[in-house]
């Protein structure tokens, strides 16, 4: 009697690693607003370019190369946070279109900035437990953003009830470059210990 022989084929996973350009837009970005933030120079086409094309486009494409791999966790936070910079920028530009004057909508208030700033910290601070068996690097990139959401959150309370103090927004900003650094840092690192195939630069990975 013949064995009837099981053949059990499996499919492997050749496509680049998307993460560090997610990373790296997210993390560019990021320093850019929070050096305006700090107070270097004012708000320009330089951020709204970078946000809209950068941080935005670019970590959406990525969310979606993630979904392509199985990765849940990666296709949540490249696409919602290539999200958040679209819809900051549309914060930003719809208040001067016919449009948005038309309807008397108007520029968002610091109130509603507020609420809105505070969402997403929320939403990061429930992400960052998606990171605890990850790596240092990745975990402090989610624990910073949250802190940082949740400071532009408040400068804009202070700013609505303090007369237009800019303190707390500032410290924001200063936060805000140091989050973005380390994004970039963990994206760098991610490329180039898989170019090299070691680990050039640390992530301290979870055991």
């Amino acid at each position: 009697m013949e064995k009837e022989v099981l053949e059990v084929r499996s499919i492997k996973d050749t496509t680049a690693n998307p993460a560090p350009l997610g990373l790296l837009a997210f993390g560019m970005t990021t320093v850019l607003l929070n050096i305006h933030n700090a107070g270097f120079y004012g708000l320009n086409s330089m951020i709204v370019g970078m946000g809209i094309f950068y941080g935005g486009l670019a970590q959406v494409i990525v969310g979606i190369m993630e979904w392509k791999k199985g990765n849940t966790f990666g296709t949540l936070a490249f696409c919602s946070y290539g999200l958040f910079w679209l819809t900051l920028c549309a914060l930003w530009l719809l208040p001067g279109t016919d449009m948005v004057q038309a309807l008397t909508w108007g520029a968002p208030t610091k109130g509603a900035m507020a609420w809105y700033l505070f969402m997403w910290g929320v939403f990061t601070a429930v992400m960052f437990f998606g990171t605890l068996k990850s790596n240092r690097c990745l975990q402090f990139v989610f624990a910073s953003l949250t802190l940082l959401f949740f400071l532009l959150a408040l400068g804009d309370v202070v700013q609505l009830y303090g007369n237009g103090n800019m303190i707390v927004t500032k410290i924001a900003g200063w936060e805000g470059i140091i989050c973005g650094a380390s994004a970039m840092y963990t994206g760098l690192a991610i490329a180039l210990n898989e170019v090299h195939g070691r680990e050039v630069l640390p992530l301290w990975h979870v055991k």
